[in-house]
């Protein structure tokens, strides 16, 4: 029996204070990135590139347009974003920057509600900037962890190693993959070990740790960690990206990605998860 006032697990409800808290957190975030030069976009509930963008496609809501080709609800906003400003609008604006206030889906009922950006031809280094000083509006300070998608593809490419063993943080079994270099490298965080890990790992992964050293020296967060072997997953991101944290809790993620020759870079606030952390704040 479904109840009257019963709605589907995993929806979202807002009443009294999580209302109040979803509509602060979303005039924050507008004022600070359109004071940045940010313009908003509001992309459609329904894409047919989903399967682009998110690496499970079972995650994807399926349904279908008038011509029965397949459709998606919306399950990440980056790549249509990028899309619908380079294809769509064209030559009707040059605006690189834009930024959305706005759920995705997931299978079977989950909706997640968001405040993202994308710079097209931006730096990581400057849309973490952004991230952060967004996060320091709203009066949070979180631990950032930078990582680098290239590595763990280099690894599994390179030395036979199942790229899943890090997409699904199989620690053990990459302690286990006989190399003293890969055991180094699962134990890093700090900038001080890292620059032990470079000296170590074979040549063809040192660059790209050495990109991570440069964009932790460009962060001006207080809470840096490294994660080299992270796996994201998101199917577009290329090579740095970072994530933040409060507790055990991801607060915010972006990273670079080339989509069709165009190079963006950008991040997606989690609007739920703020409101939840500051409700249960308040009440300690």
């Amino acid at each position: 029996m479904i109840f009257e006032h019963e709605i589907p697990s995993g929806s979202r409800l807002y009443f009294g204070q999580s209302a109040k808290e979803k509509r602060r957190i979303e005039r924050i975030a507008s004022d600070l990135l359109e004071s940045e030069g940010f313009e908003e976009i509001v992309t459609p509930h329904f894409s047919y590139h989903q399967h682009q963008s998110v690496r499970d496609v079972r995650e994807l809501i399926r349904l279908g347009d008038p011509q029965n080709r397949e459709v998606t609800l919306r399950a990440d906003s980056s790549i249509d974003v990028v899309r619908l400003v380079t294809k769509r609008l064209g030559r009707t604006t040059q605006q690189k920057k834009w930024f959305y206030i706005q759920p995705v889906f997931r299978y079977p009922t989950r909706e997640i509600n968001q405040v993202g950006a994308e710079w097209l031809d931006g730096s990581l280094a400057d849309v973490m900037d952004v991230t952060m000083s967004l996060l320091e509006e709203l009066d949070v300070e979180p631990i950032l962890q930078v990582s680098n998608i290239q590595i763990p593809v280099l690894i599994s490419s390179q030395f036979g190693i199942p790229l899943e063993w890090f997409a699904s943080m199989q620690v053990e079994k990459l302690l286990g993959a006989g190399h003293a270099w890969l055991a180094e490298l699962a134990q890093v965080q700090h900038m001080d070990q890292l620059d032990s890990a470079i000296a170590n790992v074979p040549e063809v992964i040192r660059p790209q740790l050495e990109k991570m050293k440069t964009l932790m020296q460009e962060c001006r967060c207080k809470q840096c960690i490294l994660a080299p072997l992270y796996y994201a997953k998101m199917r577009y991101y290329d090579g740095l990206f970072f994530q933040c944290f409060k507790g055990n809790t991801p607060l915010a993620s972006g990273g670079h990605f080339i989509d069709d020759d165009i190079s963006a870079a950008g991040f997606a606030l989690y609007t739920d998860a703020l409101i939840e952390m500051r409700i249960k704040g308040d009440k300690r």
